[in-house]
């Protein structure tokens, strides 16, 4: 299981401390959650933040823009040296041509989806692809209770790429906790985000290991 800690849930008071401790982890990469306060009901941070935490952080990054318009930012995001670029679904109207973009600035395109939003609209999309980010809170908030359904949305996706043949990996974010990782595990999911349950604990590097273990 590869492990995404999201930097939303950090202390932003100590910034460098808390992605010197990302990079001692067994973390494999660092998920930036950037919300704009229009597609999602929240304002987090934005480019001179990244480009800090990008000078501090040796782990990829993983970037996800909860954003209208995230295509305009390619650039940007390609700068910082980025690993992976999540777009929404709901906020891209030319999907395909966000992800070429994303892909021809030498980033690896992953799609998100909200929790309403169903798993059969990636079926056009889901060989170009890197990886689906599948929401299991609703976006804009971190702490949230986890949304049941998401196991089985989880499941629907594994057959999907299985069927399809595609090398897209299967990330989730939200609610993940020693209770939910395991069930998440079972459905398919290959990369876990969490945020409160690794920076709110004693001893996030081994709440890290034991996620990756699974």
């Amino acid at each position: 299981m590869k492990v995404s800690p999201s930097l939303l849930a950090a202390d932003f008071g100590n910034l460098e401390r808390e992605i010197g401790m990302i990079n001692r982890s067994t973390a494999d990469w660092l998920h930036l959650d950037v919300m704009d306060g229009v597609f999602v009901p929240n304002i987090s941070f934005g480019f001179p933040v990244l480009e800090a935490v990008a000078r501090l952080c040796q782990k990829p990054l993983d970037v996800h823009l909860m954003i209208e318009r995230p295509e305009k930012f390619v650039r940007e995001v390609s700068r910082l040296g980025a690993m992976m670029m999540n777009v929404h679904y709901e906020a891209c109207v030319h999907l395909h041509r966000a992800v070429q973009e994303i892909h021809d600035a030498g980033m690896k395109a992953g799609v998100t989806l909200n929790p309403s939003t169903p798993v059969c609209c990636l079926e056009s999309i889901i060989a170009d692809i890197d990886m689906v980010l599948l929401m299991t809170v609703n976006p804009g908030f971190g702490g949230q209770k986890f949304i049941e359904h998401s196991i089985d949305k989880v499941k629907q996706l594994r057959q999907l790429i299985d069927r399809t043949g595609s090398g897209a990996l299967i990330e989730v974010d939200g609610g993940v906790n020693a209770e939910t990782a395991p069930r998440l595990a079972a459905a398919g999911v290959d990369v876990l985000v969490a945020g409160s349950y690794v920076f709110g604990a004693t001893n996030p590097e081994q709440v890290i290991a034991e996620l990756r273990s699974l």
